[in-house]
């Protein structure tokens, strides 16, 4: 695609030439040409041209494609006085890549302004797929700039929208109330490209995406509205249904009203130290209360007996409802705490550490919540997916053993105990090929530590309760890497977290598949071997500045914060590389944030002078290593380890 330097008016060129140069360095716009080169010859036209027009407006687009048709497409973008720029400012068309809503495939970045060497026109070619492209403005200030195209598959046969339909489900009773709650399960069908989302709207509300039955339980006569889309991005025409909630027939018809008490010694944070207990109370003015429940961390409902004690390090959310005599349900309340971490308690006897946010086998996502089990292991941990297994007899067996205990206790339920086998089986571990298992590269211990070898400038040191953990005193950018030996295909999985002080956040990343850093024929800098000839994985939740966020291939292959999956800082995070030839994958808390091909021919951007591109990063094999980016980029990480495909 072509991009073009930035000038203001013709008049004053030179001066705006420099000051939107630096601009486009900031957006990640990398300029086609110097002022005063002469323009690119102008590419091959398509059998389809889209064309967009911006002027002086920063609030929307002068003209802009609605719909196209998949395939091989001409993009034009002119902003210029032709098209009513009378102030030389500069806009650009970007695609986004980063919203898992819209189609990412086609990366587009075009920044235009009426004196730039090609006066404000530009083209791209791209192929088209169907589904939805959302475009917008990245200059500052220009975000309402933005749209939507809905592409077709090309041949028109998919016009027709998906097919919709609404079953209700509850006891009814003579008149065809439903007594007590009525139960929404909404369906879509499409044979053309397919489903995209269903969407419904109860009452007076807004529309909202549809992910589950919805349980109406609010006495009194209820509208509910509801529609999909396709792929192809044909919305279906809006349904609805009408119906009446009746409360059961008792003279009590209020719910009891629940309360959670919390106590334990804390720190000057506010988190817990070593353990919180939950007290919980219900109160009913009614028939009494029947039942109190409680769940922790997303499980299932259990019976609340005695205060529950937490003692594993990290946030916790405890929520809670109770039942009278005469079947009124409250609706449920949650507390939230942290339990600090190093506060006095010693670690779960677990196999493994996985504290993700789901059940994960292999690379399986059932979607249950990853819950704190009696012994304070994780599903996960007790799951032992990353054991060297013999056999897939062996570990299937494993698992159903493990589950068996967990429906028996109360964690899970039948429907999760049959999705945690079935992504067992689905998993193919202890298959041929499958069993190798993780192999440690830093377990918190000081020999694990005393392996890996700094480089430039920053440190890295191991703290007393085994965390690497970068120094927030010795400044300069540099590298702890693991110089033992060089890998090829492999899985690295490690946890960091972000502890940049005050309001920041840290910059840092993990640099793999690149050569021995000492004795570089072309580089003396050894930290800098890494950066130019292997590939960096961002890490960095930070919501301005640099535009590579977590789970970017730096330099190549950009994910903005809206797809980088951000946390708040001080929570541990998942996060595992996986490189099989040229094919890199980039995981975040079990989500697939990123795809990227190291195919040649590919430049850094935005342009270093002596940067080799991707022709220079096309290693077989390489090293592992971690990056300090200055002693205000604070960051930790922990359970290091790697498992070669």
């Amino acid at each position: 695609m072509t991009r073009g330097t930035t000038n203001r008016r013709t008049t004053n060129r030179r001066t705006w030439a420099a000051l939107l140069a630096a601009l486009a360095l900031l957006l990640g716009l990398a300029p086609a040409m110097a002022y005063g080169q002469p323009p690119a010859p102008a590419p091959r036209q398509a059998a389809q041209t889209l064309t967009w027009t911006a002027g002086d407006d920063i609030t929307r687009y002068t003209s802009a494609p609605a719909t196209a048709v998949a395939g091989k497409a001409t993009l034009v973008f002119e902003n210029s006085a032709a098209t009513g720029n009378t102030m030389g400012m500069p806009h650009t068309l970007t695609f986004d890549t980063s919203d898992p809503e819209y189609n990412q495939d086609v990366t587009l970045n075009i920044l235009a302004n009426p004196g730039d060497a090609q006066g404000g026109k530009h083209t791209a070619e791209v192929t088209l797929t169907p589904g939805r492209y959302r475009y917008h403005c990245t200059i500052p200030g220009h975000s309402a700039m933005q749209g939507v195209l809905v592409v077709t598959d090309g041949g028109g046969s998919d016009s027709t929208p998906p097919d919709t339909s609404a079953k209700l489900t509850g006891e009814q009773n003579a008149d065809g109330a439903y007594v007590g709650g009525a139960t929404a399960t909404l369906s879509a069908s499409d044979a053309g490209s397919g489903v995209s989302t269903i969407e419904y709207a109860l009452d007076t509300a807004a529309y909202q995406p549809y992910t589950a039955p919805v349980l109406v339980d609010a006495p009194g006569t209820h509208h509910l509205r509801y529609r999909a889309t396709d792929k192809a991005g044909n919305t279906a025409p809006e349904k609805t249904a009408d119906f009446t909630v009746v409360a059961p027939p008792s003279g009590d018809t209020t719910p009891p009203e629940t309360t959670a008490e919390l106590t334990g010694a804390k720190n000057s944070d506010g988190d817990y130290l070593n353990r919180a207990t939950v007290t919980l109370t219900a109160a009913d003015a009614g028939s009494g209360v029947g039942k109190t429940e409680y769940a922790l961390d997303g499980g299932p409902y259990l019976a609340y007996t005695a205060p529950v004690v937490v003692d594993r390090a990290g946030r916790h959310t405890v929520a809670h409802r109770a039942t009278d005599k005469a079947g009124n349900t409250s609706q449920a309340r949650t507390v939230s705490f942290t339990i600090a971490e190093g506060g006095g308690v010693p670690a779960p006897n677990c196999a493994e550490w996985d504290e993700r946010l789901t059940v994960i086998v292999g690379t399986v996502n059932t979607g249950i919540p990853n819950r704190i089990t009696r012994n304070r292991c994780t599903i996960n941990e007790l799951i032992e997916d990353e054991k060297d297994w013999s056999s897939q007899a062996l570990f299937l067996k494993h698992v159903r053993g493990v589950t068996d205990v967990l429906r028996k206790d109360g964690v899970v339920d039948d429907r999760e105990y049959q999705a945690i086998n079935k992504a067992a089986r689905q998993s193919g571990i202890g298959t041929p090929g499958q069993h190798t298992g993780y192999r440690d590269l830093f377990d918190g211990t000081q020999k694990s530590f005393a392996a890996w070898e700094r480089v430039g400038g920053g440190a890295f040191s191991r703290t007393a309760d085994g965390l690497m953990t970068s120094s927030s005193t010795v400044p300069g950018m540099g590298m702890l890497w693991y110089p033992r030996r060089t890998y090829d295909n492999f899985s690295l999985k490690l946890q960091f977290r972000d502890d940049a002080p005050g309001t920041g956040n840290a910059n840092s990343g993990v640099f793999v598949r690149f050569p021995d850093v000492h004795d570089h024929p072309e580089e003396p800098r050894p930290e800098w071997v890494a950066i130019k000839y292997g590939h960096e994985i961002q890490i960095l939740d930070r919501p301005d500045g640099d535009m590579y966020k977590t789970g970017s291939v730096y330099g190549f292959d950009r994910v903005g914060l809206g797809g980088a999956g951000a946390t708040p800082k001080g929570t541990w995070n998942d996060y595992e590389i996986r490189v099989v030839d040229q094919h890199y994958s980039v995981y975040r808390n079990g989500v697939l944030l990123n795809e990227f091909d190291n195919t040649g021919g590919q430049d850094f951007s935005p342009p270093r002078a002596d940067d080799p591109g991707t022709d220079g990063r096309r290693y077989a094999s390489g090293y592992l290593g971690l990056q300090v980016h200055s002693e205000t980029d604070v960051i930790s990480y922990r359970n290091i380890r790697i498992q070669e495909l």
